[in-house]
């Protein structure tokens, strides 16, 4: 088996190259045969798992090794792969979801003209992750991180003839940039330090390294992980990343990209144990971006972009689990798979809404949907239901799970950050509850609605080749969509209670993770208790703001927080006044000091030497009588200092 481990990259990637090169013969099937590959994957990573089933728990792991990439004295850089519990689990993930994505795009994307391209950039993006998940070492995984850095670019910028899109795509391959350098960094201390970079050796020599070199390089991997997982300080683009085809979005925000961070921070769990201050970083970088999406989530009207910032606040709950440590990993993973199944469902549910629609995507243009989008209001509903862990749904049981082990977290610091997951929690049923009731309860407010204007809400390209925005006429899905949705919808409810069932999903990664018990001053009842508690004063909350009440077509002017949370509590304020700003008066001091400073010091020698040397070539001009001058006057001068010497 471990020599077919290739395949599940080598599927996707061979469409990829099929539908890029294949030319207009394939534009009636190339979207079949991209879904086809990417279910041929999935059944591969499923025969994987099923043989890994069939082994004791520490027998599982699986090496494929294929080439040396770069064979040279002191330094080995090898293309091999690796197939253990942890990344088993993403396998199935990025194919599972990945493949159901690819089935809704079939009919969302039915009607463009680019959609062969379009399928192409998905089977990369597939494949790119799973490079990234199936590395053995962190320079293989290097290309799979930079190859989903391409993908995303390529996807989020797909209908790049909008403006926005085209600066959205470019934002998020730049910000990322800078994460990536934190990786590049990182494994560069890595081969300083350890003279390897493959897993096996690194996590097992990790406790030999000085806490100094653990320290900095664990925060590079941070600063990676803050790039592709969107957190503070780099969380800028995801927002805007809604530009791009709304099965990008589900995409990126369930099974892919934004779960590359939380990988790579368990993965690397040994470096962060033998690291507190690194470990430590990671758990605030957490709980600052949990609050700061549910923050920025409840004051959006856009559909998509309220579910951008759920996804920001979301992965900031599995982030801060992951700095927990042994506590704490399992269930940042745990959390990450069930997210995957209802944040695809949500984003999927929202693609239908806007289908339906004319893609429209203000929720104040929506109301009363329910009745005319039946399959559409009950995934979209069960999805609603997980994601504010409703009891008996997966998010209940992988969000408590993360609840119960910051409060284990011990002494003050627990008491915080059992406080913080727990406002967290009551923030998402508020924002959650609002897209709920704006978009399929009350008045039918689509049908009053002036013809909206681009200051009033962002509207995708199909609605402007479709719609010019005439009165939507509401409808549910074709199957090719519905399907996809009803499957992900069985993962929102299931989920969760079969991971809990017996801890199996805690010792499935166990292996890898090297799960502990923690031991929380809060007994497990109290925390569920406080976690209901805390959904019913959100979801309460925002009933009363929002289903009890007419709801304006346009937004009130709201709070001084309201407004920035509408500006993304000021981000790119921030960013263009510290980092643009900031570098351009770097640049124009560089610039002056280049010009005074370097060249006025070498002009300034050249000018010194110039005028010396015109000085001096006054004294060779040519002309018998100055020579003869100069002599005389040479020669008084000896004779004068001859005199004085001997007076002296």
């Amino acid at each position: 088996m471990e020599s077919l481990i290739g395949l599940l990259i080598g599927a996707p990637l061979l469409g990829a190259a099929v539908l890029l090169c294949g030319g207009r013969r394939l534009e009636r099937t190339g979207h079949w045969v991209a879904t086809l590959l990417a279910a041929v994957s999935f059944a591969l990573g499923a025969a994987f798992f099923f043989d890994m089933l069939g082994k004791g728990g520490g027998h599982r792991a699986m090496h494929s090794h294929l080439w040396s990439w770069v064979p040279v004295e002191g330094f080995q850089a090898d293309v091999a792969f690796q197939l253990d519990q942890l990344s088993m689990t993403f396998v199935l993930l990025i194919t599972g979801v990945g493949t159901l994505i690819h089935l809704y795009s079939v009919g969302y994307m039915a009607h463009d003209p680019g959609r062969r391209r379009f399928f192409a950039y998905l089977n990369l993006f597939l494949a790119a992750m799973l490079l990234l998940v199936l590395a053995d070492n962190y320079l293989l995984l290097y290309v799979g991180w930079e190859g989903v850095g391409l993908a995303s670019y390529l996807l989020i910028g797909f209908w790049q003839h909008k403006p926005t899109a085209a600066a959205a795509a470019k934002k998020a391959f730049l910000v990322n940039r800078v994460g990536d350098a934190g990786l590049a960094i990182a494994i560069f201390l890595m081969f300083s330090t350890f003279g390897t970079f493959a897993f096996a050796p690194v996590l097992s020599s990790a406790t030999d390294a000085g806490e100094g070199k653990l320290t900095a390089i664990g925060l590079m991997l941070l600063l990676a992980a803050c790039g592709k997982s969107a957190q503070v300080p780099l969380q800028s683009w995801l927002g805007d990343a809604m530009e791009g085809p709304t099965p990008v979005s589900a995409l990126i925000h369930a099974a892919t990209m934004v779960t590359a961070g939380v990988y790579l921070i368990t993965r690397s769990g040994a470096i962060f144990n033998a690291a507190p201050d690194a470990q430590t970083a990671v758990v605030v970088v957490g709980a600052v971006t949990l609050l700061f999406g549910a923050i920025v989530g409840c004051a959006k009207d856009d559909i998509k972009k309220a579910l951008a910032g759920s996804t920001m606040s979301q992965i900031g709950y599995m982030i801060l689990a992951a700095g927990l440590g042994p506590i704490g990993y399992a269930f940042a993973i745990m959390h990450l798979v069930t997210h995957g199944f209802f944040k695809a469902g949500l984003f999927l549910g929202a693609g239908s809404v806007m289908h339906g629609m004319n893609d429209e995507v203000n929720m104040r243009r929506y109301g009363g949907l329910r009745k005319h989008m039946p399959v559409t209001f009950v995934t979209f509903g069960l999805g609603y239901l997980a994601i504010i862990g409703f009891p008996g749904l997966s998010g209940f049981f992988s969000k408590d799970q993360i609840i119960e082990a910051a409060f284990a977290k011990g002494g003050t610091q627990g008491w915080i950050l059992g406080a913080v997951t727990l406002l967290g929690a009551a923030i998402t049923a508020y924002y959650m509850t609002r897209v709920m009731v704006l978009t399929f309860f009350g008045e039918e407010r689509w049908r009053k609605a002036a013809t909206p204007s681009p200051a009033e809400t962002d509207v995708e390209p199909a609605a402007e080749t479709r719609g010019e925005h005439a009165e939507p006429h509401p409808h549910e899905s074709p199957k090719t969509m519905t399907i996809p949705m009803i499957v992900l919808a069985f993962g929102s409810v299931f989920a969760g209670g079969l991971f809990k069932a017996g801890e199996s999903f805690v010792h499935w990664l166990e292996p890898v993770t090297q799960f502990e018990h923690g031991h929380s001053p809060v007994s497990a009842p109290v925390v569920t208790t406080a976690t209901i508690v805390a959904l019913v004063i959100g979801v309460g909350a925002a009933w009363l703001q929002y289903g009890r009440r007419p709801v304006p077509s346009v937004a009130p002017r709201g709070s001084l927080l309201t407004r920035a949370a509408r500006r993304d509590l000021l981000q790119d304020d921030f960013n263009h006044i510290v980092l643009v700003n900031g570098g351009s008066y770097l640049t124009r001091s560089l610039v002056y000091a280049d010009n005074k400073v370097v060249d006025g010091a070498v002009n300034g020698t050249a000018a010194s030497f110039g005028g010396l040397s015109g000085r001096l070539r006054r004294l060779q001009n040519g002309f018998a009588r100055s020579y003869a001058v100069s002599m005389f006057g040479g020669a008084a001068v000896l004779i004068a200092a001859t005199l004085l010497m001997r007076a002296v």
